[in-house]
């Protein structure tokens, strides 16, 4: 079985003992680090190359927006699999964490949600899928559409057939794929495939960013 490789950033050492205590308690997961502020957070990532980031959004010296913002860019200068980032947020909706998801994060977590959640949320974000399901999440990414100012679909927009638009707005309304093959009657694969088109086609990182997309230009 090969191993998720977890960092955590999180200023509250109570927190940080705790998290790692239920990530150590999995068989597929492993402890990779952790680090108390941003700046320490974006340092450990680059060192540990972990696949997921647990960051929280309001922390000392370098917050977790610009903290994923330095990962992420870490990521690209060096040439490495950038790491998914999970946020941990003790609001259901923060506009830290709005911003953070539009600096490249996977999704959000709140602090108070219950293990099982959160330990699923990292196997979702591993695959390369987003933390997109609850409502509150959805409140949270309309949030961050309507923090900016809505603006024409750009021209990759136009290269999406007819077929892959549809799939964009049923995905842009958090359908999963199984959901989806299942209200198309297509396969899962078939899904799967034209998702990472639609990605491609607009330089999207994931589905987090498709639905960001989407509030930002009004489709």
């Amino acid at each position: 079985m090969t191993e998720i490789r977890v960092c955590l950033v999180d200023d509250q050492a109570l927190f940080r003992a705790g998290i790692r205590m239920l990530i150590e308690s999995q068989p597929d997961l492993s402890f990779a680090g952790e680090a108390a502020d941003g700046a320490a957070g974006a340092a450990l990532a680059n060192r540990a190359r972990p696949d997921v980031v647990l960051m929280d959004v309001r922390m000392p010296v370098l917050d977790g927006i610009a903290a994923t913002e330095r990962i992420l860019a870490d990521a690209d200068r060096g040439g490495y699999p950038a790491p998914r980032v999970l946020v941990l947020t003790t609001f259901d909706l923060d506009e830290n964490a709005a911003r953070a998801i539009r600096a490249g994060a996977s999704g959000f977590v709140l602090k108070d949600a219950d293990p099982e959640f959160l330990l699923a949320a990292i196997r979702t974000v591993h695959q390369g899928n987003a933390v997109i399901a609850a409502n509150a999440t959805r409140n949270l990414i309309a949030h961050a559409g309507r923090g900016s100012e809505r603006s024409p679909a750009p021209p990759a927009w136009d290269e999406l057939t007819p077929r892959e638009r549809e799939i964009f707005a049923l995905a842009a309304k958090g359908l999963s794929n199984s959901e989806i093959a299942a209200g198309e009657f297509l396969s899962e694969a078939t899904v799967k495939t034209h998702v990472s088109r639609i990605l491609a086609k607009l330089g999207l990182r994931d589905r987090v960013q498709l639905v960001v997309f989407a509030y930002e230009h009004e489709l």
